[in-house]
């Protein structure tokens, strides 16, 4: 999956904005800090998504998001005891992938910082997610297509409940291999959400993996709550989140101070990332897909009515995402479109198109569907007995014909068959209660014999007309944002964003 560029970081290391974080941690501090100069109060997104609020509700216990990067330092402090032992899937990365490679800026340990930092004090990095565990799969220092492919599988094999990347590829070389490794943690039950990709380094289309159908590809917001300029766009954007100066943790040797900022739709993967982890950890039994749906449904439309290319269903809502009553699907909502067209991205809205995923009976409500079911092959049922009722009142309120002939040729129809042995009328003939050139009895009389003796009157079929038969129920339903000047991954492999 090599991108044919290099990239630069946009990370920055915050050495001079954040100097009095690292001052207030010494044992002397000449004076209080205003709260903009800590690194709670440089964590303004934290705010604009209402976090504090969604703690209220959960944290993120239970769950475990892999972030495939550089790997992830465990000591840093805000990260110790989040990050479980992870994997390495090449020689150059740490084979438990609790060590950061990327001497830049330190990428990996960022990215887990800012979904599950412990917090603590306004000194420390607060995590979207603080309860939840980092599973850091480490693709190295430099890290190639085949890297990415190993990474994915091996964190769905792990179990992990979400699957964050902030990474991305040229969009323009497609990768079979990423594709099907996409397509098997989205089977193994993973939300997998990605970073889009930046413009300052280059982008100009939603990069790779996030341009895959089924994932939760990101766009970035800035600190206003508009769409960033440095994030791209494009019809495969899912959601978007903040990218704006997000301040994440990093090892000593990136940063003295123990933290950089950065303007990236990394960023903006990790927090949605984290906000994905605390929808999985309030509904437990939510499979992916509807997480999926949830985070889709509750997100604020921030741009044209709809799905755009901006911000595609809008911008996320933690505390709607885990309050709010959400319909359950069937199946991953990003799928319906490119289950209808398999070249189609993402499936991205197209002109006509709903806005958003149908709602279905969901597999986490199995008593429902039986129902749906039933009352569907019900209705042709009622259908095809009230059209039986109907035909055969009407043919018991035909009435017998009274003198005449009846319409058709004089005499018996021909073959007309002899009748019974002792049948008293000669072949040919027609029975002796048939008399005239016709078939009917004489004018005024009735058919000999008919009604019998005592037959009583025809009366109404009861509860005829039936009544209308109940209608069925309704049914319906990615990217270095930077770190930095410094050597950007080969072209042949996975690029930061």
């Amino acid at each position: 999956m090599g991108t044919g560029k290099s990239y630069r970081s946009a990370r920055v290391t915050a050495a001079a904005v954040l100097a009095l974080c690292a001052a207030m941690a010494s044992a002397v501090a000449p004076a209080p800090a205003q709260a903009a100069d800590t690194v709670r109060g440089l964590q303004w997104y934290l705010d604009s998504l209402k976090i504090p609020q969604a703690h209220k509700v959960t944290k993120g216990k239970g769950v475990v998001v892999a972030v495939i990067d550089s790997g992830v330092d465990p000591s840093h402090p805000d990260l110790r005891g989040q990050v479980l032992s992870g994997h390495g899937v090449n020689a150059a990365a740490a084979p438990d992938g609790r060590r950061d490679d990327d001497a830049e800026s330190g990428h990996g340990t960022s990215m887990a910082g800012i979904i599950a930092g412990r917090g603590g004090s306004a000194t420390r990095e607060l995590g979207i997610a603080p309860a939840a565990k980092i599973l850091p799969v480490s693709m190295g220092p430099r890290a190639a297509g085949i890297d990415m492919v190993l990474a994915i599988r091996w964190a769905a094999d792990a179990g992990a409940d979400v699957i964050n990347i902030s990474y991305g590829g040229d969009p323009a070389r497609p990768d079979p291999d990423l594709t099907d490794a996409v397509k098997y943690a989205l089977g193994k039950d993973a939300v997998v959400v990605v970073s889009a990709g930046n413009v300052e380094e280059g982008d100009r289309q939603v990069t790779l993996p996030a341009n895959i159908p089924g994932v939760v590809a990101v766009s970035g917001l800035d600190k206003r709550g508009g769409f960033f300029a440095g994030s791209v766009q494009g019809p495969e954007i899912v959601l978007a989140a903040p990218m704006e100066s997000i301040i994440g943790p990093a090892p000593k040797a990136v940063s003295p101070n123990g933290y950089t900022v950065a303007s990236g739709t990394s960023s903006a993967a990790a927090i949605l990332s984290g906000v994905a982890a605390l929808v999985r950890a309030k509904y437990p039994n939510l499979d992916a897909a509807n997480v999926i749906n949830r985070l889709v449904k509750t997100a604020r439309d921030a741009g044209p009515a709809g799905r755009d290319p901006q911000f595609g269903f809008g911008a996320v809502d933690p505390l709607a995402a885990l309050t709010r009553s959400v319909p359950a699907v069937t199946a991953n909502p990003l799928l319906e479109g490119a289950a209808a067209d398999p070249n189609r991205p993402g499936g991205a809205a197209r002109p006509g198109d709903d806005d958003g995923p149908a709602v279905e009976f969901g597999v986490s409500n199995r008593a429902g569907a039986i129902v749906q079911v039933v009352l569907c092959l019900a209705v042709p049922i009622v259908a095809l007995v009230i059209l039986l009722v109907v035909l055969r009142r009407r043919k018991r309120r035909a009435p017998a014909a009274v003198g005449g002939p009846l319409p058709g040729p004089p005499g018996p129809p021909p073959g007309w068959p002899a009748g019974p042995p002792g049948w008293p009328t000669p072949a040919g003939q027609a029975p002796p209660q048939y008399s005239g050139p016709g078939y009917g009895p004489p004018p005024g009389q009735p058919a000999p014999g008919y009604p019998p003796p005592g037959y009583p009157p025809a009366q109404p079929a009861p509860g005829y007309p039936p009544a209308p038969a109940a209608p069925a129920p309704p049914s319906g339903g990615p990217g270095w944002p930077g770190a930095g000047p410094g050597q950007a991954p080969p072209p042949s492999g996975p690029q930061q964003q």
